[in-house]
């Protein structure tokens, strides 16, 4: 099963570890994992902290228990974090192609990977929300987000801001 929850990218692994030790190590409930995330991690609301919580199970940083949820005995390292994102994260797969197929010439943008999946995207999420379109196109872009962090995408910069991504290219360790 893959999940959609894709939450911002960290600006490194580090950041992503302290992420999975705010889950604690004693099984917890959804609540309790979520406040403690809130707290530990200064996130805004109980719905950030619960797709930070599926998404590091994804990731396999957490594991759910018959008696909640638990850090899991595993170091985000690259490989890790990118066969999470192979295994258990919605449309990965499909971005992954996208890169393999985009040139320095032509790179993926996130408008570009939404237009790509967008057939993919749950029947659900459109029905529940009336801007489904701009939310995945913002999923797209912090998707591409976490496979540049671990080298499976590769920014593009543009022309006039040599620091801004304007799309990404497959990275090394695709």
């Amino acid at each position: 099963m893959r999940l959609k929850p894709v939450p911002e990218p960290p600006t490194d692994l580090d950041e992503l570890r302290e992420y999975q030790r705010a889950v604690p190590l004693v099984p917890g409930d959804t609540d309790d994992c979520c406040a403690r995330l809130r707290r530990r991690r200064d996130l805004p609301d109980r719905q950030t902290a619960n797709d930070w919580l599926a998404f590091l199970r994804a990731l396999g940083l957490v594991e759910e228990t018959s008696r909640g949820f638990v850090r899991a005995d595993a170091e985000p390292t690259p490989e890790r974090v990118r066969e999470g994102l192979r295994d258990g994260v919605l449309l990965v797969p499909e971005a992954l192609a996208a890169l393999r197929e985009a040139s320095l010439d032509d790179p993926l943008t996130p408008d570009d990977l939404f237009a790509a999946t967008r057939e993919r995207v749950p029947r659900h999420d459109r029905a529940r929300n009336p801007d489904w379109e701009a939310a995945w196109r913002d999923r797209a872009a912090r998707l591409l987000g976490w496979l540049a962090l671990v080298d499976l995408a590769a920014p593009v910069a543009g022309d006039a801001d040599p620091a801004a991504a304007v799309g990404y290219v497959a990275g090394d360790a695709l």
